[in-house]
């Protein structure tokens, strides 16, 4: 891959543009299993230096100017030091949250500029989906309290991370606390804010460090990384995982040639469904490690079995930041990997930190109860319960959604007032692309989707339910998000009916110029996934499932036609049997 030099398909663009979608997708997966997104490297060298000088850097000087632990330079002196916790859950969800961590830069195609998260969400007007219907929550704007409410977020843990502690102990309870009451003040307006900031995690450690002692705090911090990596581990199984791992191998920087690449699918270039390769990365490196490592960390009492159990997860977090992975969150894979050292080899159990050496033991299972209670209910009800949360990063089982604008009505995004451009005109900005070879980039993203799971489903719908598919402009989803509310990381929930129709009431698109099909995650019990077809004029205008099996068995471009469907609901004006073509969307 050049440094400088994006790579496409070896198709001229304008004729590219021109072939049926179908023929599109194969081209656009192929080319993506021997290069990935073509990325050029100084994109990766760019990432490489934000998570280096400015993340790890940064904290660290950070850590070093506001508390007593010593001169940064001296970084082995105090790493092990109680105040370290709090400042890097503190330090990273900052960067979260201001947009500067996760889904940042070009490979989340945002190339210009590179950041989202603030740019939106400390200016009125832009698009904001509570994520319940509660008193004090409605309308889709963002409204001057939600940027305050944001801003005394920002502060907030801007103050968490400078208030100098007394000696070695810890900030006051309420400098811990505050952040995350405004977290869930910030979400219950706006789910994207408490997302962004990946709540679900950060929050239960500022709580700690505002509730606990010292010992206590670093006990009940091994408590939440065991339940977040358990979570992951666990959502592994199943038939959807092990889809992620060629798709995202393929697209590492550092994985040299196109044989190696190769070897991760059946028979590439043709079939570009798993090996068994894939499978062992999938189920052996990923679900086995993410399960059994940590369950060894919480419980061993050995300090020799303690190291090789973290170096191991400290490999594995490595190998996921230099795949590069589309939602980019390296800072939180480089937290991790940081905090398997410093939670049980820099405090191991031997040392009376073991989990029977928590002060109040039943309060201990309290705190493992509630940590549970989301990943739990989100495998049950992945409706109810966003996959972050829900502990299932990037596990391949995600709610996902592809938008397809009839020709020339994606122009109508434009009347969003968003602080950014579209993506097309961003990419021509950022290299110098002319529209029809933007265009041919772009849709190499819809191909990524094609090579997982649910994308099978997702183009079988478009291509079943819209017989001018063929000339219409496809957007990934997540993308979508990125543009419309300033940040994405595969939660289809971002960008659902909800969003549709906060972005109807500005766009104003006729009925059948803008339309959505979604799907839901499969619930753990179940071996169907449940989608729905969103019409932006309309609504939803038809409701079904698919079985994974059927999605699972199929390769990215469909050569056998769209997997089967079932629908379980439509409008009341349509007759259920006429289900040939989507009602109203064609």
């Amino acid at each position: 891959m050049p440094l400088l030099k994006p790579v496409l398909p070896d198709v001229p663009a304008e004729d590219y543009l021109r072939l049926p979608l179908r023929e599109r997708l194969r081209i656009g997966a192929q080319f993506w299993a021997d290069q990935g997104f073509g990325t050029p490297r100084y994109v990766h060298l760019i990432y490489i230096l934000k998570v280096t000088v400015w993340y790890a850097g940064g904290g660290l000087l950070l850590i070093a100017l506001t508390t007593d632990v010593g001169s940064v330079w001296h970084f082995a002196d105090w790493w092990r030091e109680p105040i370290v916790y709090p400042r890097v859950m503190a330090w990273t969800c900052l960067l979260e949250v201001l947009g500067i961590g996760g889904a940042w830069g070009p490979l989340c195609a945002r190339f210009t500029p590179f950041t989202g998260g603030a740019r939106y969400w400390l200016r009125t007007g832009t698009v904001r989906v509570a994520p319940w219907r509660l008193p004090g929550t409605g309308g889709d704007r963002r409204e001057p309290l939600d940027v305050a409410l944001y801003a005394a977020l920002l502060a907030s843990l801007v103050l968490a991370l400078v208030w100098r502690p007394a000696g070695d102990g810890l900030p006051p309870a309420w400098v811990m606390l505050l952040p995350v009451v405004l977290l869930a003040a910030n979400g219950l307006r706006d789910s994207i804010v408490f997302l962004a900031a990946r709540g679900e995690q950060y929050a239960p450690a500022l709580v700690l460090a505002g509730i606990l002692g010292p010992t206590d705090m670093v006990i009940a911090g091994k408590v939440l990384i065991v339940t977040v990596w358990l979570g992951a581990g666990s959502s592994k199984f199943g038939r959807h995982f092990v889809n992620v791992v060629p798709p995202m191998v393929s697209n590492a920087p550092f994985v040299p040639g196109v044989a190696l690449r190769r070897l991760h699918y059946r028979g590439a270039p043709d079939d570009l469904r798993p090996s068994g390769l894939s499978w062992f990365l999938a189920h052996v490196g990923g679900t086995c490690v993410e399960i059994i490592t940590p369950l060894v960390l919480l419980f061993t009492t050995n300090a020799t079995v303690a190291l090789v159990a973290a170096c191991l997860m400290v490999a594995f977090h490595t190998f996921i930041t230099l795949t590069f992975p589309l939602a980019v969150p390296l800072e939180w894979n480089v937290a991790f990997g940081f905090l398997a050292v410093y939670l049980f080899v820099g405090h191991g159990a031997g040392d009376g930190y073991s989990v029977a050496d928590f002060s109040h033991p039943w309060a201990l299972v309290l705190i493992a109860a509630c940590l549970l209670t989301f990943p739990v209910l989100g495998n049950l009800r992945p409706d109810l319960v966003s996959f972050l949360p829900s502990m299932r990063q990037y596990a391949g089982n995600w709610a996902s959604a592809v938008w397809a604008f009839a020709p020339g009505a994606e122009a109508k995004l434009e009347r969003l007032d968003l602080p950014v451009q579209l993506m097309t005109p961003q990419l021509c900005k950022l290299l110098k692309y002319d529209e029809p070879t933007a265009e041919q980039a772009m849709s190499l993203i819809t191909a990524w989707r094609s090579m997982h799971s649910q994308g099978r489903g997702l183009y079988s719908l478009l291509l079943d339910r819209l017989p001018d598919i063929d000339t219409r402009t496809i957007r990934e989803g997540e993308f979508m998000s990125n543009l419309v509310r300033g940040w994405n990381f595969g939660d289809g929930h971002l960008h659902d009916e909800r969003m549709v129709a906060a972005v109807q009431a500005r766009a104003g698109f006729e009925p059948g110029e803008a339309v959505v099909v979604y799907v839901e995650s499969q619930a753990i019990h179940q071996s169907f996934q449940r989608y729905r077809v969103i019409d932006a004029a309309r609504g939803v205008v038809e409701r079904g499932t698919w079985e994974v099996a059927d999605a699972v068995r199929e390769q990215p471009w469909l050569p056998n036609g769209p997997i089967p469907l079932t629908v379980t609901w439509l409008p009341p004006e349509v007759d259920p049997v006429e289900t040939a073509t989507a009602p109203g969307v064609g």
